[in-house]
Parts: structure tokens; C-alpha cells; sequence
């Protein structure tokens, strides 16, 4: 069918490119309008005859998403990688496989990106070769081809519908079932505590299995650069970072949305991932009495973890000493819980750690699950 289908586009496409670019004593847009309809009627004219699943994929091309048309609406993917015209990838179960499927000519896609990047709201240019926004159920990533050196490169990441719960985490092997009354507990007790793991490991997912736990009548303030954290309850609020390559609009960071947040009446906050300076501001408001807050942290264990949050740390208050530094973590954080992703593509709990003491030399930690 794909084969058919492309041969199907080349010959539309050739008609196509006889048209005359101009037609005298019209105006722009006049011209434009009666060109859409040529095309139109060249391409009914062309997949009159053609096999409904001919005619389908073409008009996807010409009109829609091409090739990922059909993986979009499969739940069963959650990223989908576009390397180019002819390289699309995608993650399905923790496994990357190639797609069958392409786009058909350096035309199309370009104008698939056209569509793309209208949709989101995400423009790459020379000057700003990269953009990220929010496509339907997913998160995407563009970057241009003055980056590549080849093609446009597209990633989307699938956000899922349906939050996660331990529950659910639980039936896929992710923990013991016995975890699950720890979990709770943590909450409970209003522990603060980081979720860490590599990319993919499955951080989000996690962190939304905690917020499933918040009580109602509790005020979640979330803050992030994306959305991808679902809220507990309508008492709740998230807050998402701005930044305009343009310049026009001047950026917003996350570690001012913690400051403004303080002055929000939050319960407790959530930090959808900590990655820079935000870091002192963050653990100061859990310190200073925010108790029962966490945020995710990309790490491959616990140690590791705690030392790259003491660089975030030193990058928002560079005058502060490495104890002065560790002694704030120390007052802050209660746990730190480890997600990995198996060579399998699985994701699991590798471990559930206490910071126990701070020692000369650094953390002391316990292993409690």
C-alpha cells in the first residue's frame, strides 16, 4: 500500500509543480486561494480510482501528519522520534523499533513541520533552531537543521491520559505490592523527599502516583517547565515557566515561580524537576516550613543525586560554603527514591534511601526499601 501510495504522490506531486507560481491581475491572496483549489482538484482527480487506503495515506500527506497518522492515536506508543523524512522511530513497551513507514519526499515533510509547528505553537528559525511545545497527548521537541547538519529533527513524548497510581505502578512489576503502605506513609508524615532516575526511568510517572495520594483539602502548588504533572484536587495550582526565543516576552524561571509560589498558601510544592539555580530556592522553602514537598532530579543513584544537587545548589547561591550547602539539604530533604530503566526497557524502583547524618566526609545513607 505504501509503495502504491508514493507513486500515487509523485504523479500529484509533478502536477503540482506545473502550475503557474503567479497569475496576472490577481491579488495575493486571491492567488493563493485559487492555487489551494487546483491543488485540491488535482489530487481528487488523481485518488478518484485509487483504493481507500491509497487515497487515505496520500491525503495524509498532503493534509495531515503522513506517516505518524496512525501512531499518534496507538496508546501503546510513548515516544515517537523523527530523524527526518526517512528515519522514524518510536518507543513502544521500553523498546525503540523503526517505523515502516516514511514521509514521501523533503517536500512534504517540510510542510509536515509547517503543520506541526503551527499546531504547537513551536517555531524554529536560523537564529532559534530550537522550540519546544505541546502537541495533543504529547510533549515535542524541535531542532532545526542547522544543528542536525542533515534534517529538522522532531521528538514527541506521549503524556498520558490516565494518571499513575501505585496501584497501576504495582501491577507492572514497578515495586513490591508492600511499598505501598511505606508510600503512603511518607505522605502522611509529610516527608520531603526527591524522586531520581535516569531519562526514561519513569520520574513523572512516579511523582504523579504521589500526588493520587494527596488528601483533598490539601493545596498542591506544581511548578514546571512542560506540563506533565496531573493535580490532585481544584484547590491545587500549576505553575509553568515562559521563555520567548524572540525576546519579546521576557522569561520566567522556575526559581522565580518558587518564590511567587510562597505567596500562593501552598500546603506543599512540587518541583517537576530540579535542574538549576531553582534548586537553593526550593529546599529553602522546605526548610522553612513546606513540609511534605518532593520534586524529581535526574540522577543514577541516591549519592550521586544529592552530590548534583549541592552544584545546582552552589549555582543559585555561589558565596555559600559546601557545608553551609549541605547542612540546608540535610534540613530539607528526608528520602531519596531511585528509579532505573532495565536494559529491557522496563522500568523499576531500584531503592528507597534515608538520609540518616551528615558526616565530615558527607551523607550518610540507609537503604529502607
Amino acid at each position: 500500500m505504501m509503495t502504491e501510495a508514493k507513486h500515487l504522490y509523485d504523479r500529484i506531486h509533478e502536477d503540482i509543480l506545473k502550475l503557474p507560481l503567479n497569475e496576472f491581475l490577481l491579488s495575493s491572496e486571491e492567488q493563493h486561494k485559487l492555487r489551494s483549489q487546483r491543488i485540491e482538484q488535482i489530487l481528487e482527480l488523481h485518488t478518484a480510482s485509487a483504493a481507500p487506503e491509497t487515497r487515505t495515506r496520500v491525503q495524509n500527506e498532503m493534509h495531515a501528519w503522513g506517516p505518524i497518522e496512525s501512531l499518534l492515536t496507538d496508546e501503546g506508543i510513548t515516544e515517537i522520534l523523527i530523524n527526518g523524512p526517512s528515519a522514524i522511530w518510536l518507543e513502544r513497551n521500553g523498546h525503540l523499533q523503526k517505523h515502516p513507514d516514511c514521509f514521501f519526499s523533503d517536500t512534504s515533510y517540510r510542510n509536515f513541520l509547517d503543520r506541526l509547528s503551527h499546531a504547537a505553537q513551536a517555531h524554529i528559525t536560523t537564529e532559534f533552531p530550537c522550540a519546544d511545545g505541546r502537541f495533543g497527548d504529547f510533549r515535542l521537541s524541535l531542532i532545526g537543521a542547522e544543528l542536525t547538519q542533515t534534517h529538522p529533527h522532531v521528538t514527541l513524548r506521549r503524556h498520558p491520559k490516565n494518571p499513575w497510581s501505585f496501584a497501576r505502578l504495582a501491577e507492572h512489576q514497578w515495586c513490591p505490592a508492600d511499598c505501598l503502605p511505606f508510600f503512603e506513609e511518607l505522605v502522611k508524615r509529610r516527608k520531603n523527599f526527591l524522586v531520581v532516575g535516569p531519562t526514561g526511568s519513569g520520574k513523572t510517572s512516579v511523582l504523579n502516583s504521589f500526588l493520587n495520594l494527596m488528601p483533598e483539602n490539601e493545596r498542591m502548588v506544581v511548578i514546571e517547565d512542560t506540563s506533565e504533572i496531573s493535580l490532585p484536587n481544584k484547590a491545587s495550582l500549576k505553575l509553568l515557566t515562559r521563555e520567548d526565543p524572540q525576546g519579546v516576552l521576557p522569561s520566567v524561571d522556575q526559581a522565580q515561580l518558587v518564590r511567587r509560589s510562597l505567596r500562593l498558601r501552598p500546603d506543599r510544592m512540587v518541583m517537576g524537576e530540579v535542574r538549576g539555580a531553582e534548586a537553593k530556592d526550593f529546599l529553602m522553602a522546605l526548610a522553612t516550613g513546606h513540609s511534605g514537598s518532593f520534586g524529581t532530579l535526574h540522577a543514577q543513584d541516591a549519592g550521586q543525586a544529592l552530590i548534583r544537587l549541592e552544584m545546582l545548589i552552589q549555582m543559585g547561591a555561589p558565596q555559600w560554603s559546601l557545608s553551609a550547602i549541605r547542612r540546608l539539604i540535610q534540613m530539607s530533604l528526608d528520602y531519596v527514591i531511585v528509579a532505573e530503566r532495565k536494559t529491557d526497557g522496563s522500568r523499576r524502583m531500584k531503592g528507597v534511601y534515608r538520609i540518616t547524618s551528615l558526616e565530615e566526609t558527607g551523607f550518610l545513607l540507609e537503604q529502607e526499601k
